[in-house]
């Protein structure tokens, strides 16, 4: 047996092997990484593949952005980028650049799969109801996992983070109060029915974001 000599599971090459202190913080960052891409990836399906073709909004950062491409014809994934960045710009001194990176992550990749759905996915018949459901649950998934991750999704997931952050607080309420405040200035400008669809929308993906930032696990992976 060898005597005062730290193998870490490799006894030919011990002088190349790194501590097993630093693999914990590699897997932690690998998971985030992993889970914030997977978030922004349903938030982005729920989004381009079944509310914004029933022009439902997403959220408030979604009103703002189906009103700019309505007024000025610019693409829905672009319009949400830049909402989410401009409304971003505000929480980075309360919540940290290193929150705003992972935040812009999260939005970029939502914005990239809206995108992607968009250009290649088509549906010939569709029903609002199941675009309405569908969409809500995608939403309140991809948000929530951002959330949990302690990462916003943009736009007024940002305000509703810090207000939740401060209050502590569930993330849901305070993101449903926000959002419905645009879904009422998109409605008055576009069509008054689709404050009815935003608002089931709304109440279905915020309790589904509630539940996962409520869930408990045994684990939950928050690198900063």
């Amino acid at each position: 047996m060898l005597q005062g000599v730290q193998t870490y599971g490799c006894l030919k090459n011990f002088n190349r092997c790194k501590p097993k202190e630093e693999e914990p913080f590699l897997k932690e960052f690998i998971q985030k990484w992993a889970l914030v891409i997977l978030g922004g990836i349903f938030q982005g399906i729920g989004m381009g593949l079944f509310l914004f073709p029933q022009s439902i909004p997403s959220g408030g950062a979604g009103g703002l952005a189906i009103l700019m491409n309505y007024y000025f014809n610019i693409p829905m994934g672009p319009s949400l980028w830049i909402v989410n960045f401009l409304l971003l710009l505000l929480g980075i001194n309360y919540l940290g650049k290193r929150f705003a990176v992972w935040t812009v992550v999260g939005m970029t990749v939502a914005s990239l799969t809206i995108d992607i759905v968009e250009t290649f996915f088509y549906v010939a018949d569709r029903a609002l109801f199941i675009d309405l459901l569908f969409g809500s649950v995608f939403l309140g998934i991809g948000v929530g996992t951002l959330m949990r991750q302690g990462v916003s999704n943009g736009g007024m997931g940002v305000m509703a983070y810090m207000i939740a952050h401060k209050a502590n607080i569930l993330p849901g309420k305070p993101l449903f109060f926000f959002n419905c405040s645009i879904f009422i200035v998109t409605a008055a400008a576009i069509s008054w029915h689709i404050i009815i669809l935003a608002f089931i929308s709304q109440w279905i993906a915020t309790r589904i974001v509630d539940f996962i930032c409520n869930y408990k696990s045994y684990q939950t992976y928050t690198v900063d």
